[in-house]
């Protein structure tokens, strides 16, 4: 197995592996790397190949936590990990587990963090990569859960996933006239969202105004913000991320708590289940109620009523000092 360091001259061999994988996403292209400023991270991207042909990519950055240098695959991106095709065997992942070790210590790092993408990313589920990295000596940095919901209904029979206290917001939503649609009002969501992370969690939105409308101008038919609206005025709002073909992923669920008794918020997840479903997807994720392990309750329960649950999102981790 061959490791090569990732250059600007494989820019479309990455694109076109990534597009034809088994579990590549957004956060994997370059395209979604490239956004983050140059002195954010230190890319430290790898190809791995046998026979001169790709077999994986790691998306990957050079970061110093705690005093000890780390190969981490991503800190820019919800997911990292491998990417690979449908064909992936238990001998290649064994193989690609080996030679990430490798050269990680040629290149004398001192740990290693992967962030897997959950399996229902993938086309064809396995987990190889996993169990490969168990038997050599990884461990699991943190084992978050991200709540998702199956979309195995037809458009018409959405409202059969969803549990009655929602379908009752839901229609009460409908009767109040708020009215949900795409929206590129930016700057009017990202004032509800700082408003509600600074309310809920006395924190500032991981990405700035600025990063999310890049990142719009980047995917345009990937990233979409939709709103709720009562009389034209927006009163929640949600980032959608058509991460691949099987899934798209929430961001930043947000409303104007004034307006708590539309329930705009269940209007909008059920509108988007219909969207989903309509392009043929077959899972929504929800994203994160925990963090750092700590589960929050609340919103766990209120994505439930929806028809989520749980699957993890691991995090592994390998000492390489001792």
């Amino acid at each position: 197995m061959e490791v090569i360091d990732y250059e600007k001259k494989h820019l479309d061999a990455w694109e076109d592996f990534t597009a034809a994988s088994n579990n590549g996403t957004i956060f994997h292209t370059r395209r979604f790397l490239s956004y983050h400023s140059p002195d954010k991270f230190k890319d430290n991207s790898l190809i791995f190949s046998e026979d001169k042909k790709i077999t994986a990519l790691l998306s990957a950055a050079d970061i110093k936590r705690d005093g000890i240098r780390t190969l981490w695959s991503h800190m820019g991106a919800s997911y990292g990990g491998f990417v690979h095709k449908e064909s992936l065997s238990i001998k290649q992942a064994f193989d690609l587990t080996q030679s990430l070790i490798d050269y990680s210590l040629k290149e004398k790092y001192q740990r290693i963090v992967v962030t897997n993408v959950p399996y229902v990313y993938q086309n064809r589920f396995n987990d190889y990569l996993d169990f490969a990295f168990i038997k050599n000596g990884f461990g699991y940095m943190k084992r978050e859960v991200t709540s998702v919901i199956t979309l195995n209904v037809d458009e018409n029979n959405v409202m059969k996933l969803i549990k009655p206290e929602a379908r009752t917001s839901i229609r009460k939503a409908e009767k109040l006239g708020v009215v949900v649609k795409k929206s590129n009002d930016f700057e009017e969501y990202y004032d509800i969202l700082k408003s509600n992370l600074a309310m809920r969690h006395n924190v500032q939105p991981a990405h700035t105004l600025e990063e999310l409308k890049l990142l719009k101008e980047l995917f345009p038919q990937k990233i979409q913000l939709y709103g709720a609206y009562v009389k034209n005025k927006m009163i929640a709002g949600v980032v959608n991320f058509y991460c691949n073909d099987r899934v798209v992923l929430v961001f930043y669920i947000s409303h104007d708590p004034e307006y708590q008794q539309y329930r705009a918020v269940n209007l909008l997840f059920y509108t988007i289940m219909k969207d989903a479903v309509s392009r043929g997807l077959g899972f929504l994720d929800f994203g994160l109620f925990t963090v750092n392990m700590d589960p929050n309750w609340g919103l766990g329960k209120f994505k439930e009523s929806f028809g989520a649950r749980g699957i993890l999102r691991n995090s592994f981790q390998l000492d390489l000092i001792s």
